[in-house]
């Protein structure tokens, strides 16, 4: 099936041009994510928002610009999306413990009395979302992982995670 049609069969919102686009493009997709390295996600978890974005704003998908184009150009933006923030927001912990402290203190105080409110801030997180949290940063799990054991989906794990340092950040700055 050429793309055209499938793009047109995505738009009408036929479920089977979406399995069929997940096959032609999956391991391609895959193989193209494996060039970058995220801390928090896989190239799995990368291959399956794409699909999910795709199948979201269907809508959207041009009729001009083939299907090729249009899926590695999300995927390549929903990668680069995420490395931006994942970086910004592991340079603003590593700013927050990192910092050089005055050298009378002493620095394993310091850093307890930083992890335990970092502990008491992560309390404050609605029990699913610090549930979510502590899966992904502390225990290292994956998105696929997660959502097979809590039985979300991956945008609702991006989504837990995403408010969860933005809550942690905020309160860190206070």
């Amino acid at each position: 099936m050429k793309t055209f049609f499938l793009i047109r069969a995505l738009k009408s919102g036929d479920v089977k041009s979406l399995e069929r686009v997940y096959k032609l493009y999956y391991s391609k997709l895959y193989n193209f994510s494996q060039r970058f390295h995220s801390s928090t996600m896989d190239s799995d978890d990368f291959v399956q928002q794409t699909f999910l974005k795709v199948w979201e704003n269907r809508n959207q998908l041009k009729d001009d610009v083939t299907l090729d184009q249009q899926i590695f150009v999300i995927c390549k933006n929903l990668i680069l999306n995420h490395l931006k923030r994942e970086s910004r927001i592991i340079s603003e912990l590593k700013e927050d413990y990192l910092s050089p402290e005055p050298q009378d203190e002493n620095i394993f105080t310091t850093f307890s009395l930083k992890l335990d409110r970092l502990h008491r801030i992560m309390e404050r997180l609605p029990s699913k979302r610090k549930n979510v949290f502590i899966l992904h940063k502390i225990d290292n799990l994956s998105y696929t992982e997660i959502s097979q054991a809590l039985g979300i989906s991956k945008k609702t794990i991006a989504n837990h995670i995403y408010l969860a340092h933005n809550f942690i950040k905020e309160e860190l700055h206070k």
